[in-house]
């Protein structure tokens, strides 16, 4: 998804339907990514002995591009 509204920026689409609902889509597929990786935990993520590492860490981590 990222690269499908990275394509409609580029291509001055940024007012079209299609670039808001990339955009949607985009939300939707990270917090999919966020659940899947809180429910792989074997353990809670705010489980004391284990050092914090949100859900959002972890996305920002292996998924964000726009570093």
């Amino acid at each position: 998804m990222q690269l499908m509204v990275w394509y409609l920026e580029n291509e001055g689409l940024e007012e079209s339907g299609a670039y808001y609902k990339a955009k949607m889509l985009l939300e939707k597929e990270k917090e999919q990514i966020q659940k899947a990786f809180s429910d792989g935990q074997q353990t809670p993520i705010n489980h004391p002995t284990l050092p914090h590492y949100s859900r959002e860490e972890y996305y920002n981590d292996n998924y964000n591009q726009n570093k």
